[in-house]
């Protein structure tokens, strides 16, 4: 940020030089540093929502075939090692969280520290539930694959309500196209001609 605010200080008297003291460049000069200012936030913010979208919408997916493979008798480790090579095509971004968790691991870093912050790194509030599934998990003994299997379920239910939601949100939102949009050409078909009929006797009276 504070390389940025040089570069918008010294592009900003290199233009002053240039063109001029004048009242059109003060404002030129004013404007694109205000642009310079806010544009790299908005656009990581608009990088980072669409990341944690795409984690959210390729997590179920994740988790299911991570079910299958620790319910088939792979550790923990060896399963996300498993999904990141099947779905690294379908789900890059959910893919390189996982692969960075494995390397971590393989690294010698604890397993509760690596989980912890692969839930707070991808910002996703199901990530987080699922870490701290797999902390609880692993600190208490009980089985992963049991845990995994009803955070699956969860989140099934949680997709299917969000797509229920959405559904009877769509009613609402084709409330103005169509009042904007349709109803006024439906009210210029059904009401012209009549509109002209009566013009037209108005005018031969």
């Amino acid at each position: 940020m504070a390389t940025a605010a040089s570069a918008i200080v010294i592009s900003g008297g290199v233009s002053l030089v240039m063109m001029g003291l004048t009242t059109n460049t003060l404002l030129t000069v004013v404007g694109a540093g205000g642009v310079g200012m806010l544009l790299p936030g908005i656009v990581l913010a608009f990088l980072a929502y669409s990341r944690r979208q795409k984690i959210f919408l390729s997590l179920p997916d994740a988790l299911d075939l991570l079910v299958v493979c620790v319910e088939a008798g792979l550790g923990l480790d060896a399963a996300m090692r498993r999904v990141t090579e099947e779905l690294n095509d379908s789900a890059p971004v959910i893919c390189s969280e996982l692969n960075h968790c494995n390397k971590q691991l393989q690294l010698g870093r604890n397993r509760r520290d690596v989980l912890h912050d692969f839930g707070v790194r991808t910002g996703v509030d199901d990530v987080k539930a699922l870490a701290a599934i797999l902390i609880q998990a692993d600190k208490f003994g009980s089985s992963i694959a049991q845990a995994l299997r009803v955070q699956s379920d969860s989140m099934r239910i949680k997709r299917s309500q969000l797509a229920e939601e959405k559904a009877a949100a769509t009613a609402v939102k084709m409330i103005f196209p169509l009042v904007l949009f349709i109803f006024p050409g439906i009210f210029v078909v059904l009401v012209g001609p009549a509109a002209i009929m009566m013009i037209r006797q108005l005018l031969t009276v």
